[in-house]
């Protein structure tokens, strides 16, 4: 990096290259870039000194970014070949890097603590970087949502050895990492347009595995298909919630809106540790984060204290109507098993009441390949709304619609509804707990349904 002074970043909104940015941004670079839409996220980036354009014309490109001697240009896969700024930064030699190469880069002198899994991988990373934050051993972190303890999806520390890395493994963009320690939350087959076959979705995993740098370990969920295959010297241990393992927890205690569990490891106990975000899949998180966290000294009491005061990330489990009448909760989930467990997790706090989930479906190709599922965890509902599919990165596929996941829904009361409509539809309805959930735009809407469901 040591020859560039500034950077271009194409689809700088999205979450991870949004922390990518960030971080150049406070290294002192001059960064500018280009995504499709502004949103909350990109204004942000603004005011933080991003100079960000809307529109793909080249001659938007500002004049300290047209010198391939000085300006590194980062890509998301989710941008399409023919977009007219990657075309122009490669025709003119400009090196090229995707966002993982780029982390990848950046990370490997230090010690990665990287968090990989079908779904959990978010939270359980913003678990890990708050309890190493909290201490004094701190850590530098690059997490896939806003973390709400600090607003942000980046943590910088200027005397840690550790990075905490939420690995994502689409386009097998984690096969760039140099894993110290790695956490593996979940391997059920998601992102099969780019994997084909489950076969090969474990394969990509098990490479991840064998990335882990001697003397390094992986922490693995009991139980999952995955067989790792790592390098000699490299430790792995198991996890769970309550299933057993070399780390799991105990003793857990649930009421009055509160989780309080106690934490095992193969030397020793925590105990009373309590859930700043008490919902049932936070245990199991929070079982992965701590484990990384013991493995690498943290201290029981700062371990504890930590989990106490997290505060989760933004679009995971996220309260925007708290009442005894009315409760409106947010959720990220967007493959079938994440539905469940979100589902699930407002059962057990609101047990005997009225679920009404608005779910929008993200790409065709996920719809396709997981519409039964989709559909059988949306019936765990009293009522669904379901909303068309948005297509972030793709075209649309023929006969794929939110008509496949609707047709097999079993709960009696379910509905079709236009994104543009729902508003209008929201304020029909009088909701008991009202649960929004999918990895599109729907966040966009939040602030308006939040105001609508308070209004009632």
């Amino acid at each position: 990096m040591k020859n560039y002074t500034s950077l271009y970043f194409i689809g700088a909104g999205g979450i991870g290259m949004s922390a990518l940015v960030r971080y150049f941004l406070a290294k002192g670079y001059r960064v500018a870039g280009y995504d499709r839409t502004p949103s909350p996220l990109t204004e942000a980036l603004q005011s933080e000194g991003l100079e960000i354009v809307y529109d793909e014309s080249v001659a938007l490109i500002p004049d300290y970014c047209r010198d391939a001697a000085t300006t590194l240009v980062v890509y998301t896969p989710a941008i399409p070949a023919t977009h007219a700024g990657l075309v122009y930064f490669r025709e003119q030699g400009f090196k090229v890097v995707k966002r993982a190469e780029l982390l990848g880069l950046i990370t490997q002198s230090s010690k990665g603590l990287c968090f990989s899994g079908t779904h959990g991988k978010t939270t359980t990373s913003s678990m890990a970087a708050h309890i190493f934050h909290e201490s004094p051993i701190g850590c530098n972190a690059f997490l896939g949502g806003i973390l709400r303890n600090y607003n942000s999806n980046l943590i910088l520390s200027d005397h840690s050895p550790f990075t905490v890395i939420e690995a994502d493994e689409y386009d097998r963009s984690f096969h760039w990492l140099h894993p110290y320690m790695a956490v593996v939350t979940a391997t059920d087959p998601d992102h099969l347009d780019i994997y084909g076959t489950e076969e090969a979705y474990l394969e990509s995993f098990a490479h991840f595995t064998s990335l882990i740098q001697p003397g390094g370990c992986l922490v693995i969920k009991k139980g999952i298909k995955l067989v790792p295959r790592v390098q000699e010297g490299v430790k792995v241990y198991t996890y769970s919630a309550c299933d057993g393992g070399d780390f799991h927890a105990e003793n857990i205690r649930v009421g009055n809106g509160t989780i309080v569990f106690d934490f095992v490891a193969p030397d020793g106990v925590v105990a009373d540790v309590e859930l700043g975000v008490p919902v049932d899949i936070n245990i199991e998180n929070a079982v992965a984060a701590m484990a990384i966290a013991r493995l690498n000294g943290v201290a029981d009491d700062d371990m504890r204290r930590a989990m106490a005061s997290f505060k989760g990330a933004k679009r995971r489990f996220e309260f925007w109507v708290k009442r005894n009448d009315r409760v409106m909760i947010d959720d990220y989930a967007h493959h079938p098993d994440e539905l469940k467990a979100s589902i699930r997790s407002v059962r057990a706090l609101y047990p005997g009441r009225k679920l009404t989930v608005i779910f929008q479906p993200h790409l065709y190709s996920r719809t396709r390949d997981f519409a039964p599922q989709f559909a059988e965890a949306l019936s765990m509902a009293n009522q669904v709304i379901l909303l068309d599919i948005y297509p972030a990165r793709e075209q649309p596929i023929p006969g794929v619609t939110s008509q496949l996941i609707f047709d097999k829904i079993t709960c009696r009361d379910k509905e079709l509804c236009l994104r543009e409509k729902l508003l209008e539809r929201i304020k029909e309805c009088n909701f008991d707990i009202l649960l929004t959930m999918g990895a599109g735009d729907i966040d966009r809407l939040l602030p308006q349904i939040a105001s609508i469901v308070e209004a009632k």
